[in-house]
């Protein structure tokens, strides 16, 4: 019985911590640059197991590797579960959830550079003095739907 109770307890933990983004802000010469990290659960093929696999590249890559996203702007990279030799999950990073619409703030389109590597490629917003953006809330919208 703790067996199945140790599986669970990993198998909740895993999906929470997939739930949870974390953001990041870095300065670059263009201006602000916000970074989002989840934690999902890898694809793996059949035929290598204890590996990765990369969709936008078409390949596997081993743990402790990172790949871009391109056409996407972000990256991804191959982690090894400290519990589980035989799980794998990616951690993605990305520019994540793009800011709620504000008539003070615009996009940048001479700052923002779509074909730079990430993070250089997320898109840099200016706004009038003293106004911030604001950002959806992961999940909020999602709770929303799913308790109507």
């Amino acid at each position: 019985m703790s067996f199945h109770f140790a599986v669970l307890t990993l198998i909740l933990t895993a999906f929470t911590v997939s739930l949870c983004a974390e953001q990041k802000i870095t300065k670059s010469d263009a201006g602000e640059i916000r970074i989002f990290k989840r934690l999902i659960p890898a694809d793996v093929l059949r035929d290598f197991p204890g590996m990765c696999f990369a969709s936008t590249r078409c390949a596997t890559v081993e743990p402790g590797k990172s790949w871009d996203l391109t056409p996407f702007c972000g990256r991804s990279t191959c982690v090894q579960n400290e519990e589980n030799d035989a799980k794998l999950f990616e951690l993605v990073e990305d520019c994540g959830p793009l800011p709620l619409a504000n008539d003070k703030c615009k996009l940048d389109t001479e700052k923002t550079n779509k074909t730079a590597s990430f993070p250089y490629c997320c898109p840099i917003f200016t706004c009038d003095p003293g106004v911030k953006l604001e950002y959806p809330e992961i999940g909020k919208d999602n709770d929303k739907k799913n308790s109507e």
